[in-house]
């Protein structure tokens, strides 16, 4: 009968007032973010790119419309790529600090701290062409740069030696290109490959290089991570401090004997092997063989009740063959 259609009409009305405020409140309304004004499609942030950018003390030649489209790209892809910006924003917190720390002992701008975070998106991860860890090292290069790689020990696994190495390459690589853009960008094809590019296509810059699809797209997703992390509320994320990732308190614990069984060396430090690997992941076997005059420094995380990531002050282990080191480390 007619009269029953009364119901189904109300709701249709309802829902129309329902969608009709969410375009009003997400497609047409503007949003503010500090004093600059957003214009939001659909609940998605239109992206301006800003009039200047630097990366590493170098202007991007925006006026290239080249140069302009495809950091464009770059910027909508890692900005609407939400869950895996999320986490390289948390991951970074805890990282970036302590490897622009080490980048600014060798001179090297700070900008090229995104560099480990587009080669593994700060996790110690293993490339399908065997490059390991933050950094992304080929043994070999790694071994050039002074990091020791076996099978018990690989310490391109540790993010804060493997920054050393990659800090080696970049000054050296700078030294040859005179630019710190050219530099990066020799990370990825390595400094053989850039050089011969460049003069294959008679050109000094990067951003004049015809390359492959990624090395093209290497400097431009580093300056879109850099955009995003220099603030992120004007691309979207709004993260809360106490949920970013922290340094962890730990102790460094020097060893200069040989552990026959690192489960059980775990055990006696007060944590288990899954502990040990997550503070040392550049131990790669359940022993450690060291070699007359070789030491090496385990970190052990401190038990903190008040579950703080302060600094803690250490104690020194009196048990033979073991010392503990003087001073607060944190990872």
């Amino acid at each position: 009968m007619p009269g029953k259609k009364l119901p189904y009409i109300q709701t249709g009305l309802i829902l129309l007032l329902i969608l009709y405020t969410l375009y009003r409140d997400f497609y047409i309304s503007p949003q503010k973010h500090g004093d600059k004004e957003i214009i939001l499609a659909y609940g998605v942030p239109q992206l301006e790119l800003p009039e200047h950018v630097e990366f590493a003390g170098e202007r991007v030649p925006l006026e290239d419309p080249d140069v302009w489209e495809r950091l464009d790209r770059e910027l909508h892809v890692n900005t609407f790529w939400h869950s895996n910006t999320i986490f390289l924003l948390k991951r970074g917190h805890r990282w970036l600090p302590e490897i622009e720390k080490i980048m600014n002992g060798y001179g090297i701008p700070s900008d090229l701290k995104y560099l480990p975070v587009i080669e593994s998106d700060l996790q110690n991860v293993i490339s399908p062409s065997k490059a390991v860890g933050f950094w992304q090292l080929l043994k070999s290069t790694a071994v050039e740069y002074g990091l020791e790689v076996n099978s018990e020990v690989d310490e391109r696994f540790d993010p804060l030696k493997s920054t050393e190495a990659a800090c080696k390459y970049l000054v050296k690589a700078h030294a040859k290109f005179g630019s710190w853009t050219n530099a990066a960008a020799s990370y990825n094809l390595g400094m053989r490959g850039l050089q011969s590019s460049l003069k294959k296509q008679g050109v000094s810059s990067y951003y004049d290089l015809l390359v492959g699809d990624e090395t093209s797209r290497y400097i431009f997703r580093a300056i879109a991570i850099k955009l995003i992390f220099e603030d992120p509320g004007a691309y979207g994320f709004h993260i809360s401090e106490s949920s970013l990732y922290k340094k962890e308190p730990v102790e460094s614990v020097v060893i200069d004997h040989s552990i026959a069984n690192l489960r059980d060396f775990a055990f006696s430090r007060g944590i288990n092997y899954k502990t040990l690997k997550r503070y040392n992941p550049w131990l790669r076997k359940n022993k450690l063989t060291v070699r007359n005059g070789k030491k090496y420094t385990i970190l052990i995380p401190v038990k903190n009740p008040e579950n703080k990531f302060s600094g803690i002050t250490e104690q020194k282990e009196k048990k033979s063959g073991i010392q503990t080191a003087e001073g607060q480390n944190e990872q």
